[in-house]
């Protein structure tokens, strides 16, 4: 039985080995890396001890054996993973530039990836009692971006939690149908995590103060996790800012899915019991972790690396 789960996207990241190299200059790249936005923040929930599950798709290929081995080996349930003979598995070719740009290559037409559906029960889900969408994986496909709706919409009327990352990938937009399906799950959606420029476009709001105030509109919500890279984050509920939550500093190999495993650990905590102080503790220290280590999902993200990272016990230099 699966306490948090995640419909979305799966893929490796195929990455260029250090910044400021084109994708268009001949070149290294290193991997393939498990990876995925969706495939991140469950293997992190999973790392830290949580029941997990994920309804996604990989191809019958090698780089779908990747995927499903890495996941197994952390503890995902993957049996709502589709293996069809036909189809692959989804690719991200990925650069990065030394003024923290980033420009990704997705290939995911005809992927499985894309092509799983919804559920048509609880059958499985009955302990349930959170589910996590990312934006991305909306907008990936809009027949998929469908049956992720649909699959929130059961598990919100059995009382499961909905927490979203809106996660706007521009570069994955294919239909502006999709923005209407990102407001859908905003207002279905009792925890926010966005980052600044996600929260001012959902809100049409330039100033902060006044976007919080919009987003509380929402009745459903309960907690908004503002993410403002190495500002750190801040905790926001109707009472207004509850924390603020610096980074953890260490040396960094990769960002990739740093804000992936934020949203996992602070997720984990409060399934937990724990206060948003030390959910929020916990999502920088999981967020360090995995920008600590090259590769999407490579971080060394245990509940004592957790811990120690929080005490000031951790160090990767």
């Amino acid at each position: 039985m699966a306490e948090i789960i995640i419909m979305g996207e799966l893929l490796v990241e195929i990455m260029r080995p250090k910044e400021d190299i084109p994708l268009y200059a001949t070149d290294y790249f290193r991997g393939p890396f498990p990876s995925g936005a969706p495939g991140i923040f469950i293997s992190t929930a999973a790392r830290l001890g949580h029941s997990t599950a994920i309804i996604s798709g990989v191809g019958n290929d090698d780089f779908g054996e990747t995927i499903m081995r890495r996941l197994k080996h952390d503890g995902v349930d993957v049996s709502r993973v589709i293996i069809p003979e036909d189809g692959h598995t989804g690719i991200a070719f990925v650069t990065y530039f030394a003024d923290g740009e980033r420009k990704f290559l997705f290939y995911m037409d005809n992927s499985p990836c894309v092509k799983a559906k919804a559920p048509a029960d609880m059958a499985g889900f009955e302990d349930t009692r959170y589910m996590h969408i990312m934006g991305c994986s909306l907008m990936a496909d809009v027949n998929f971006a469908r049956e992720i709706i649909k699959t929130m919409n059961m598990m919100k009327s059995h009382g499961v939690k909905i927490s979203f990352d809106p996660n706007v990938r521009l570069e994955m937009m294919k239909d502006r149908v999709v923005l209407d399906m990102l407001h859908e799950v905003f207002d279905s959606s009792s925890i926010l995590m966005p980052g600044v420029s996600e929260l001012k476009m959902f809100t049409g709001k330039n100033d902060i103060g006044e976007a919080v105030k919009a987003v509380f509109e929402n009745p459903n919500l309960e907690v908004l996790v503002l993410k403002n890279g190495s500002k750190g984050s801040q905790i926001y509920t109707r009472k207004g800012l509850e924390v603020e939550q610096p980074i953890y500093k260490v040396v960094q190999e990769d960002a990739t899915g740093a804000g992936d495993s934020y949203d996992a650990a602070f997720i984990c905590g409060i399934a937990e019991g724990k206060s948003l102080a030390d959910a929020a503790k916990m999502g920088a220290a999981a967020g360090a972790l995995n920008a600590a280590a090259f590769g999407p999902m490579e971080g060394k993200i245990t509940p004592d690396n957790i811990r120690n990272m929080i005490e000031g016990k951790y160090h990767n230099d």
